[in-house]
Parts: structure tokens; sequence; C-alpha cells
């Protein structure tokens, strides 16, 4: 190891709380002179060999050692785990290990979260969805085994700057649709539908993953827990607050993820997640750019039935979206939007 890589593996150590940045402070001059880490690190903070090496293995513990797996990169990192590309030595077969951090392992309630998605996800098959293998302990760690898929989520995308075109957007969003009315036949609601929770496979298929706020739609959130999600893409009814929210709440975040995809941006954006809040629930639609990009009647149609304030005016389930999308992909011009049009008159003003 060079100096420079040392000092790097050092500054790695104090990060993650192994070495005090005192004693730090008192190994660098001698590393500085052409002293030996490793042996540092011995006479200075008492580490024994074995554990340097284990430290140098895991860059210091940032990489998880796992009997039965070896671990061939990172493949992802999230705010509760990161995801890591791993053989299976039994099976020789490639998968995904998501592994809770440190920080997460010791909240009782994130825990437990991490479990029950797993439990959940390893009941659930679908093309659309991530297969889940079960959750596992070793020592200190908790994972879950997955089904590795190579690929980008849809937020990596827009913002690497790729552009959606219409067709494209609208391809995503109806595989999504067809996972989500899947996960409605299993009475489950995803309640974080967002693009950084769709993945784009390298083959070309769409995948939903992240069920961590999934649950049944008569499960309201904890007192302490008042909306759940992502804030940019609440429904209104989750938005104020303490609504389980049901399948039209995943179609209004499924609308805001169509919108973010033709449009490059999101439809409410505010200084602050309480001004976000705020405009979802109180401030109507609009944007410019849904009539200057040149985007269909069909697209303005779906964003608008998707997203309408009022729970009556929205699409009531998956499968009357999906065969509107559908008929709309197969180049057939049905859509009666004069007479959805009379009928949100009839319901009134959304507000």
């Amino acid at each position: 190891m060079g100096m420079r890589e040392d000092v790097e593996f050092l500054a790695v150590l104090v990060h993650r709380g192994h070495v005090l940045k005192d004693a730090a402070e008192r190994i660098f001059p001698e590393l500085q002179r052409g002293q030996v880490l490793d042996d540092l690190l011995e006479q200075h903070v008492g580490f024994s060999a074995e554990h340097v090496a284990k430290l140098r293995r895991t860059r210091g513990g940032e990489i998880p050692e796992i009997p039965g797996y070896q671990i061939l990169g990172r493949a992802g990192t999230g705010g509760t785990a990161d995801v890591f590309r791993a053989r299976d030595l039994k099976t020789q077969r490639i998968l995904a290990l998501k592994v809770l951090n440190h920080a997460s392992t010791l909240n009782a309630k994130t825990r437990e979260a991490f479990i029950a998605e797993a439990r959940l996800l390893e009941k659930l098959r679908h093309p659309g969805l991530v297969a889940g293998h079960g959750v596992a302990k070793y020592k200190n760690l908790y994972f879950t085994r997955l089904d590795y898929i190579d690929g980008h989520t849809l937020l990596e995308l827009l913002d690497r700057g790729k552009a959606f075109d219409e067709s494209a957007a609208l391809r995503a969003v109806l595989e999504v649709a067809e996972t989500l009315a899947y996960l409605g036949s299993q009475n489950v609601v995803h309640r974080d539908v967002k693009p950084g929770n769709i993945m784009l496979t390298n083959d070309g298929r769409i995948k939903l993953i992240d069920l961590g706020f999934a649950g049944r739609p008569d499960q309201a959130p904890s007192d302490s827990e008042t909306t759940v999600g992502t804030v940019a893409y609440l429904s209104p009814e989750q938005a104020r607050g303490g609504a389980a929210g049901d399948a039209r709440s995943d179609i209004y975040s499924l609308g805001v993820t169509l919108f973010h995809l033709v449009v490059g941006r999101l439809p409410f954006e505010g200084s602050d997640d309480r001004e976000v809040l705020r405009m979802q629930i109180m401030q109507s639609l609009s944007s410019p750019e849904l009539k200057s990009r040149g985007l269909s009647h069909h697209v303005h149609y779906f964003i608008e039935k998707m997203m309408a304030k009022e729970l009556e005016a929205r699409y009531q389930s998956f499968a009357e979206l999906i065969e509107d999308i559908r008929t709309q992909l197969e180049g057939k011009q049905s859509l009666d939007f004069e007479h959805d049009a009379r009928s949100r008159r009839r319901a009134g003003p959304a507000r």
C-alpha cells in the first residue's frame, strides 16, 4: 500500500468511528515519515493484526463479510440499506444482497420494517417485481436476498438528462400499473411510487422496487408517522396526513411520475417539504410545458385524470387506467374526453 492509499484508509477508519480523531492525529506524522499504517494501528489504537486485516478487506466495514457469499461490489445505496452484488458460493448464482446499515439496525422500528418488507416480497411473484428470497442475519448484520437486476432507476436516467418521449413514458407507466394491479390483487398498496423506485433493466424491462412503505389498503399510518412515502409524489389525501391510501393514491403518485418523465421536472416544487405538501393539497395542476412540448391530448388527459385532487374524479382502479393507456399505445383513438369532462363538471370543481 502506498502512503496516499494509507492516508485515505485512515480517513475512512476515522469517518466510520473505528479510530478516534486524536489517535489519527498522532498516527499521521509517523505515517508521513514512512511508518507502516498497520503497525501504527496496533501501537496507537491496540488493534490486532487480524483486526487490521479485516478492516482492510471490508474497507472499514463498508463491505460486508457474510459466510457463503462473495461480495462482488456495491450496486446501490439508500437511506436505510446498501445493496451489494454477490455470488452465492453454493449455487454460483449472482444475487443482490440488501444489507441494513448500522444506524438503521439500531432502530427497532426501521429494523422491523426491513424484515417485514423482505417477508412480504418473498410471498409475491410477478414479472414487474424483483423476486425476494428471504431475510437472514449474520452476527449484527440483517440482509435480504434478491434477484440481481442489471439496470438503472428512472430517476437516475432523468438525473443524467435522459429524455423520455411520450410512448416510452406511457409504456413504463403501463408496466408499473400492471404490477401495481397485481399488488392490489394481493391486498397490497405500494405507497411510494416514484421514478427512484422504478428500474429500467438493461434488456428493456420495467421493475418496481422498494416495498418499504407497502401495506394493506385499510392500514393507516401510525400516530408518529402521519404521512408515508416521498413528499413530492404523495396524493392530496396522503399529504393531509393520517390517510391509509388505497389504489387511487398509488394512481396519483404514478401520475406525478408520468408528469416527471415527460416534462423533466416535478409538478409541485417548493422551498421545503411543507410547502410541497400545501401545494399538493391546495394548488391546481398547471404546467406550460405540457402544452409547449407538443404532447398529445391523451397524455394531458392521463396526467389530469391520474392527478385529480378529488378521489372521485381520479381513475378508480388500475384496470381502468391500464385499459386506457393500452388503447392509446395500440393506436386507437377511443378515449371519451367529452364524457369525462362532463362527469368532472357534475362532480364540481377540483380543490
